[in-house]
């Protein structure tokens, strides 16, 4: 065992030239960047997605963003390439920005900025923002240039939302009242057109129709009359040659005693056979009579124009009356001709009635609902103009910071001294794995297969030149590495730059 170590350890020691070289040259370099590097100073703030002011049960914004999903919002339209460059732009964020393009700029500022939000049930929703320069103040100015920005946003946004949705529903209720307008012009037009057969009217027309159907009967009854009083004109005239039978005040006794008897026999023969003593009186005193009526008549000895002239005035005045009644009867017809018309038409203007009515209090409906909204938007538009809505507050200002947070030099010098004597021993690791010489006995048998009797040392030559060649060859490297280092820091490009560069390559950041 002790054996094996003493090999090992002549072999670092062996080696031990490639192990310093790489552990002061990581080491020096480390130091060197610790030093040079400039302070880095962070700045932070806090936000807070408050609650509205005014409780929803009693009037509600027209602006409903979750919280998780307005600082989302906010994070997104912050980080855009429009607003990192005029930041950067205005505050001069990085020393060598005149030199760098739009793009690292961009980057630079993103890798610089860090947010952080959280949200859950029943929790505040809160974010925070973090930015790193090289100066307290500028790392406070870029904060508080994005506060300005959020806040900004978050006002303009959310009034320009409720102000949208405000005159959304003004247009819409406009648009819906011209409709109702229009639907009502056209149910007065279609009731205006058909007055006479409308369904609220059908049950009157339905009464007149009736009223005219009995009117219309009792003209008839009254035509059939007079033309049966002027049949039995005639017919009186005809048989005697007189008319005053017709006349009832020219009668005699004895001419209306006749007519009342033959009345009386007709109704008797209704009832008895003609061979009743009853019908044979009446048939007696009716015989009677018309012996004396016709003697009466005998000795008047009227005239022939006489009696056709009291016929004629009589048959003109039924004629009269009669044109009257038929006249009548005919504007009764023609009236319940039309009233028959328009009851026909009335089921079909009931429907197309119900449909302009339907579709005006579809409108209607539609109407009152945006009239509803109307006023909740006019309401939510005015919570938002007064900022009592949802919003964005700060509990933490940005504060431009005393101490840079960064970078922790010793941390970066010890780091790249530890770093630096790992990769040395990772080197001399390496040149030994890649070594395939032979240099002790055991080696010697496990690759001839051999056994040897015995083994040389290996001496060095006299004065011990080789040793003093490692020597000097370590001095070299321990004096000249760090020189080098300083050489290029001082006279070429500081190395923070160089490392800074090589990070940006890289999309990385301290």
């Amino acid at each position: 065992m002790k054996s094996t170590l003493k090999f090992y350890w002549s072999i670092f020691l062996r080696r031990s030239p490639y192990f310093l070289i790489v552990a002061i040259l990581v080491a020096s370099v480390s130091v060197i960047v610790a030093r040079s590097l400039p302070p880095v100073y962070e700045s932070q703030m806090r936000l807070i997605v408050e609650s509205p002011r005014i409780p929803s049960e009693l009037a509600a914004s027209t602006v409903r963003t979750p919280a998780e999903e307005q600082l989302q919002i906010i994070e997104q339209r912050l980080l855009t390439r429009a607003n990192l460059l005029r930041v950067a732009n205005e505050l001069k964020v990085f020393d060598d920005q005149p030199r760098m393009l739009p793009d690292q700029i961009v980057r630079n500022m993103r890798a610089r900025t860090s947010i952080r939000s959280s949200a859950g049930r029943n929790e505040a929703a809160l974010m925070t923002l973090t930015f790193e320069a090289t100066s307290g103040e500028k790392a406070a100015g870029v904060l508080n240039q994005f506060l300005t920005m959020i806040q900004q946003e978050d006002v303009e946004s959310r009034t320009v939302r409720a102000g949208q949705t405000l005159e959304f529903f003004e247009q819409e209720v406009s648009r819906l009242s011209e409709e109702l307008a229009t639907r009502s012009a056209r149910i007065l037009e279609f009731k205006s057109d058909n007055i006479d057969a409308l369904p609220e009217s059908l049950d009157y027309r339905l009464n007149q129709q009736t009223l005219l159907q009995q009117s219309l009967n009792s003209l008839d009854r009254e035509l059939t009359s007079l033309d049966e009083q002027r049949n039995r004109l005639i017919q009186i005239f005809e048989s005697t040659g007189q008319v005053s039978g017709a006349a009832g005040a020219a009668q005699t006794p004895e001419q209306r005693q006749l007519e009342t008897l033959k009345s009386e026999l007709n109704e008797a023969l209704a009832v008895y056979s003609p061979e009743n003593p009853r019908i044979k009186m009446l048939e007696a005193r009716i015989e009677q009579l018309e012996k004396t009526v016709g003697a009466q008549a005998a000795s008047e000895e009227p005239t022939e124009g006489t009696g056709n002239s009291l016929l004629d005035v009589q048959l003109a005045e039924i004629a009269a009356r009669r044109s009257v009644l038929e006249q009548q009867r005919d504007d009764t017809e023609k009236q319940l001709g039309t009233l028959s018309e328009t009851i026909s038409k009335t089921p079909t203007n009931a429907i197309q009635l119900d449909e302009l009515e339907l579709d005006y209090e579809n409108v209607q409906r539609q109407y009152n609902i945006a009239v509803d909204r109307l006023s909740q938007a006019s309401t939510g538009e005015r919570i938002e103009v007064m900022a009592r809505g949802q919003r964005i507050s700060v509990i933490e200002p940005p504060a431009v910071p005393n101490q840079p947070s960064k970078p922790n030099r010793t941390v970066i010098a010890a780091g790249g001294g530890i770093f630096g004597i790992i990769l040395g021993l990772a080197l001399v690791v390496l040149l030994e794995v890649l070594n395939r010489s032979v240099r002790r006995p055991e080696e010697l048998v496990n690759k001839l297969g051999i056994t040897p009797l015995a083994t040389i040392p290996n001496y060095g030559t006299p004065g011990g030149s080789r040793r003093w060649g490692r020597i000097v060859l370590l001095v070299a490297v321990l004096i000249l590495i760090p020189i080098a280092m300083y050489v290029i820091h001082e006279y070429y490009q500081p190395l923070d730059v160089i490392v800074q560069r090589v990070m940006n390559r890289l999309g990385l950041s301290w």
